[in-house]
């Protein structure tokens, strides 16, 4: 399970360096796209692999599924990290991201999230208050 929030940045070669808690379950091999909320979310091969058979799943005839699907594969790409832990961040990623320097990683569960630091802070600050957290929780039943 992927947990925590980490503050790094992006280098001038467009590379981010993965927490060192979340590298061995991400594993060296590992796919990067498009999240949700402007972030990258960034899924471990056997989760990626999870995600696409439930997307083989959805109707070809559904105009909102049609567009889910390309979303989420369409700007898909599989990454490696190499031996310092560092992977590029493909440069439709950043700029969908807008991901220049700073940057925070946020372990969600089952996948790992990439954010510029400017959005993050913005979400925190706007999306992530107690009392709509609280009934979240209640209404998830957690």
């Amino acid at each position: 399970m992927f947990i925590g929030e980490y503050q790094n940045s992006i280098d001038e070669k467009g590379r981010i360096i993965v927490p060192t808690k979340l590298r061995e379950e991400l594993g060296y091999r590992f796919v990067m796209t498009k999240g949700l909320d402007r972030c990258i979310t960034v899924y471990p091969m056997k989760e990626w692999e999870k995600l696409q058979e439930k997307l083989s799943t959805l109707p070809v005839s559904s105009k909102e599924a049609r567009a889910f699907i390309r979303f989420l594969t369409g700007g898909a790409a599989e990454c490696e990290m190499d031996k310092q832990g560092r992977v590029v961040v493909p440069p439709h990623l950043r700029t969908y991201a807008v991901l220049e320097k700073d940057a925070v990683t946020v372990g969600a569960t089952t996948r790992v999230e990439v954010w510029s630091r400017a959005m993050w802070e913005t979400y925190a600050d706007t999306d992530m208050n107690d009392e709509a957290m609280a009934e979240k929780m209640v209404e998830y039943n957690i």
